[in-house]
């Protein structure tokens, strides 16, 4: 029995989670799904520019189990790309985690102590937002995602009925 598979660490969520070509309809349209921890082997490699030893450092992995994702990533994007399929970057066996912490950035408000920005009620006087973290559900079929930084969960339709997703309480 082969052991399990240990999760891999993601530092960074991406606001935009679907890409289709141009100037074809969705309903007519093949997708590739690839897996967050997937995305971030690419994101880590090929953006960032890292080592494979150090990118899989950082998500907590063998050099080895980097490379066959960084493999299996650039496959079903290469896929996607030439035979016009919609990318939907969803699932995997991953674990999100935190940025640490970097000083000598930003407004100079510090290190978390509630003096910077951010700390009001909005222009309206209400009741402090819920944050970048949380789920959108689905009203109707109870279907649950992560929600997005910068994407309002009324903005999101739910994959399985196409009802507009609500933020969870």
């Amino acid at each position: 029995m082969p052991r399990p598979t240990l999760r891999r660490w993601v530092r960074f969520q991406p606001g935009i989670t679907y890409f289709k070509p141009a100037g074809v309809r969705l309903s007519s349209m093949n997708e590739t799904v690839l897996a967050f921890d997937e995305f971030e082997a690419v994101r880590l490699k090929d953006y960032e520019n890292m080592d494979q030893i150090e990118a899989a450092k950082k998500m907590k992995i063998s050099q080895p189990t980097f490379n066959r994702l960084l493999k299996e990533a650039r496959k079903k994007i290469a896929d996607a790309i030439v035979n016009g399929k919609a990318i939907r970057i969803e699932g995997g066996n991953y674990k999100m985690v935190q940025q640490p912490m970097q000083q000598g950035r930003g407004l100079g408000a510090g290190m978390g102590l509630g003096a910077g920005m951010g700390a009001g009620r909005g222009r309206m006087g209400g009741p402090l937002a819920a944050g970048p973290g949380g789920l959108c559900k689905c009203p109707k079929c109870g279907y649950e995602e992560p929600k997005l930084r910068g994407m309002p969960c009324a903005q999101k339709k739910c994959p399985k009925c196409g009802m507009p997703m609500a933020r969870a309480q």
